[in-house]
């Protein structure tokens, strides 16, 4: 008996010990790989990388200050933000000057502004967002999800497609029904009434920059998902990438404590402007507003470096050139080196080349202006760069601010044989003797 009784006792042990053991085992993390201990020469390399980091933006920084100085002091601007992303780092974002000429109240990273057209940028890529899970597709035609709508002929009528209104082709006359917008319209009764606008050509053939038409893909994007487009950017992107500061309305803006208001220059001198409401109902087209801060969050993304919000090669879609921009009357097709300009989806595509170089490079670029804000957003894919300016003022600047920035930060990081004061002086070259901008 006693015998049996020790027996029992010790499998009772082994038992334990067994169901313990293997209890550990399933706990301990699979394929954990054994911590490796840095080298001095590594732990010196690393710290000489952060060193030239800080010393570099450090620079960027002091030579931003000059330039938007310099602008502020000649009356040109009154307040900017400026956001600058290299790679996954965002190397600035700030402000510089007021955000009300006649307050103290300074710009900084987390200051708003509203967008403008950069907006549509943000329609582009929701499209390509959806098109990428299968919802939508670039091809599909607009009366499908828009019953109402009609536009020329029955025939015209089926091949505008979504494309079409993305890329500024369908067909409108320039800025057709921009008025209906802006005098609060809904998006969706504006789309009933394209059977009064005559087409200027077949869907694809001619770029005419829109508004309206181009607002309608709101209510597409609303059909594919059940949403408006306010919580589908939000949930889509927004929220995932950390843009705190972003809003779609008028009245979340004007209750903001850190607003850059709007300026109309009135001879010499800025006057502060009332923010208005309009293009809240098309905020495809117009209506997000933004910190330089959120902004730089943006850029980053769009350079590739979120691949767990939205896949770069999804992203890329909207900057296939879709339509030629014929002309060189643009401003930026006077920009340096400029040889083409296309338009994707909500974003315009330049092609550069440097006089001492076969390489073409390109640029991913849109303005905006509304409400006497005028905005500037242009990505360089090659140098995975990021620049973009928000101006509080409908300022000659605009045309000219991202090839000097770009400049600029190449001076910094690239090495550039372009000198300090040269570069600091660059804003002096576009004005005359008497400190007045010169613009051509």
């Amino acid at each position: 008996m006693k015998k049996s009784k020790i027996i029992l006792g010790v499998l009772a042990v082994l038992f334990i010990a067994i169901t313990t053991t293997s209890k550990i085992s399933k706990n301990k993390p699979a394929n954990k790989k054994p911590l490796t201990m840095l080298t001095s020469e590594q732990i010196k390399v690393n710290k000489e990388k952060k060193q030239t980091y800080k010393k570099q933006q450090k620079k960027l920084h002091n030579l931003l200050h000059v330039y938007f100085e310099k602008a502020i002091k000649s009356g040109d601007i009154v307040g900017a933000g400026v956001s600058v992303v290299q790679g996954d780092s965002i190397i600035i974002s700030d402000g510089f000057g007021k955000r009300e000429i006649n307050k103290t109240d300074i710009v900084n990273g987390e200051t708003v502004f509203r967008l403008g057209s950069l907006s549509k940028g943000f329609a582009g890529v929701l499209a390509a967002d959806l098109k990428y899970e299968g919802k939508i597709s670039w091809d599909d035609k607009i009366v499908d999800y828009i019953p109402e709508f009609h536009f020329g002929s029955n025939k015209n009528t089926s091949e505008v497609k979504l494309a079409h209104i993305l890329s500024h082709t369908s067909g409108t006359p320039y800025h057709s029904f921009t008025n209906l917008v802006e005098a609060g319209i809904s998006v969706s009764s504006i789309a009933k009434r394209f059977n009064e606008v005559t087409p200027i050509s077949l869907p694809g053939e001619v770029y005419s920059y829109q508004n309206a038409m181009f607002s309608l893909s709101q209510e597409v994007f609303k059909k594919a998902t059940g949403n408006k487009i306010t919580t589908t950017l939000a949930n889509r992107f927004f929220k995932p990438l950390g843009m705190s500061t972003v809003s779609m309305d008028y009245n979340v803006l004007n209750k903001s404590n850190n607003v850059a208001l709007p300026h109309v220059k009135r001879g010499k001198n800025w006057k502060s402007l009332p923010l208005t409401n309009k293009y809240y109902n098309a905020v495809a087209a117009g209506g997000i507003n933004a910190s330089s801060l959120d902004m730089a969050k943006w850029m980053r993304f769009l350079l590739g470096h979120n691949p767990e919000v939205m896949p770069k090669k999804a992203i890329e879609e909207v900057f296939h050139p879709f339509v030629a921009l014929k002309g060189q009357s643009k401003y930026y097709q006077r920009w340096e080196g400029h040889i083409k300009s296309y338009y994707g989806f909500g974003w315009r595509i330049h092609e550069f080349k440097k006089e001492d170089s076969k390489k073409i490079t390109k640029m991913w670029h849109h303005g905006g202006s509304v409400n006497n804000y005028r905005n500037e957003i242009a990505m360089f894919p090659e140098e995975d760069l990021g620049i973009c300016v928000l101006l509080n003022g409908n300022s000659r600047l605009a045309k000219h601010v991202i090839p000097d920035v770009h400049k600029i930060v190449e001076s910094v990081y690239k090495l550039s044989n372009t000198k300090d004061d040269e570069i600091s002086n660059s804003y002096a070259a576009h004005l005359d003797f008497n400190n007045n901008p010169i613009y051509q």
